[in-house]
């Protein structure tokens, strides 16, 4: 059974940093690609980042700003976020969307980052 668990989401100032986390179990991560997407309310849920075995995009919105890494030997993907805006203020999913390359969608919980002074 494969399960994502974020953590690292909280209240931080415009222009802080957080620093998101997310452990998966139940597959083969080192093939895993993995995405971090965020949801506003009253916004549909978008993609943040993205990331496989050898490369990683980002949304336009967030480039420069944040950066999506992984650790294969921890399971874990990350996602670093630097000079937070208001904007940014959502709940963070991780996401799962393939295996090798075999296409599946798995989800966790959520972490709620809230921005604001």
């Amino acid at each position: 059974q494969v399960q994502l668990v974020e953590s690292g989401g909280g209240l931080v100032q415009p222009g802080g940093s957080l620093r998101l986390s997310c452990v998966v179990s139940g597959t083969i991560f080192s093939i895993s690609r993995m995405g971090w997407y965020r949801q506003a309310p009253g916004k549909q849920r978008e993609l943040v980042a993205r990331i496989s075995s050898g490369s990683t995009n980002y949304s336009d919105s967030v480039k420069g700003r944040f950066t999506i890494s992984r650790d294969n030997a921890k399971n874990t993907v990350y996602l670093q976020m630097n000079s937070l805006k208001p904007e940014d203020t959502a709940v963070y999913y991780c996401n799962l969307d393939r295996i090798g390359t075999v296409g599946t969608d798995f989800w966790g919980k959520g972490t709620l980052v809230t921005v604001s002074s």
